[in-house]
């Protein structure tokens, strides 16, 4: 099969695209007010939990966590309603022709910004089980939410080969590998395992944000690299709608974003690396994400084979480091520094690779 290139248009300046991420921060800034009110009215409050990942009691996590029992939860809702807000504002921009385009464009918006939204409605769902179960049930079953994040994620995947004829991988330092019809699992698995990873690490005050706007602010500069504007524009307005929500999610956090926004951002995150052809450099840019989907494994799989004898005082890894008493801003800076070191080298490898 024959490969058809993303379109690239190189037609959104860079004082365009800074002006969409910044209208993205400022939207988001606004609405928090309102937004956390609503929530608060509501009573759209974290429920701890009682269950770890392997069903047994939560105690590290209760024990560090506790004090946060009934903070508003499901905040990605405002993140990727404000990214929709300013793709619909570039939009309005262009048909009143004080821009020639808008974001929103097939080749390069369309499928992450499908992902995202997908994504964040069956964060939404997940949230608000577990919401109305206090704590007692983790939200959507698995089996239904895997499913829905299978079908979700091979949406997309038969657009790319299908439609588009995608069927390659670029491997640093090799090149281009025909993969084939592989493409299709390839492209649900970083999909999928992108989600997931995130929905693990946003345990912490900050933390998933604050990766989240390296990762995005990397892929952003990737893409722009690459020729794709309009992507990069979308991966700026990621981060200034991401750093909207961070401002207020920093520790103390005023209110957390949920499946809602894990689940939608990771998903983008993954479609994103697909679009850039740089599967191969998300572990790095997502160097963090992959850690704390890792510990999980290595987790779960040593209770099972082991006799309950764990690896880590409890997992995901962020909790290990309470565990230890670093304090929660302690590891939650650590971890940045460690996922801006990453991404940038996995800046660097997209470039010279």
């Amino acid at each position: 099969m024959q490969i058809v290139s993303v379109p690239v248009r190189p037609d959104i300046t860079v004082i365009q695209m800074m002006g969409y991420a910044v209208f993205a921060f400022i939207f988001g800034l606004a609405l928090t007010p309102w937004f956390v009110s609503f929530l608060r009215r509501n009573k759209v409050g974290k429920q701890l939990r009682v269950e770890a990942v392997d069903g047994r009691e939560a105690t590290v996590f209760r024990t560090y966590h506790q004090h946060k029992f009934g903070t508003p939860t499901m905040g990605g809702l405002l993140i990727w309603g404000s990214i929709l807000a300013s793709v619909l504002f570039s939009r309005l921009l262009s048909l009143s022709a004080v821009v020639e385009h808008s974001l929103l464009q097939r080749g390069q918006v369309y499928v992450p910004l499908f992902v995202m939204v997908s994504l964040g409605l069956l964060g939404a769902f997940d949230d608000y089980l577990n919401m109305i179960g206090a704590g007692k049930k983790k939200g959507l079953d698995w089996l239904p939410k895997l499913v829905t994040l299978l079908l979700i994620s091979g949406a997309a995947a038969a657009w790319f080969y299908f439609k588009l004829g995608y069927d390659q991988i670029d491997v640093p330092f090799y090149g281009a590998m025909t993969v084939g019809i592989w493409y299709v699992p390839l492209f649900m698995f970083i999909i999928v395992g992108t989600a997931n990873a995130v929905n693990i690490t946003d345990g912490l005050d900050g933390l998933a944000g604050g990766l989240l706007t390296i990762a995005f602010g990397a892929f952003g500069v990737i893409a722009y690299i690459k020729g794709l504007d309009v992507l990069a524009a979308f991966c700026f307005v990621c981060v200034g709608s991401i750093a909207a929500f961070l401002w207020h999610n920093v520790p103390p956090a005023l209110f957390f974003m949920g499946d809602t926004g894990s689940l939608a951002l990771g998903g983008a995150l993954g479609a994103i690396a697909m679009l850039t052809d740089t599967m191969l450099i998300l572990p790095l840019v997502g160097f963090v994400f992959v850690i704390e989907m890792l510990s999980v494994i290595i987790q779960l799989t040593s209770k099972k084979f082991r006799g309950g004898k764990k690896v880590f005082r409890a997992a995901p890894i962020h909790h290990h480091f309470e565990a230890l008493e670093w304090g929660e801003s302690k590891v939650t800076m650590r971890l940045w520094i460690i996922g801006t070191f990453m991404a940038f080298a996995g800046v660097i490898l997209s470039v010279f690779g």
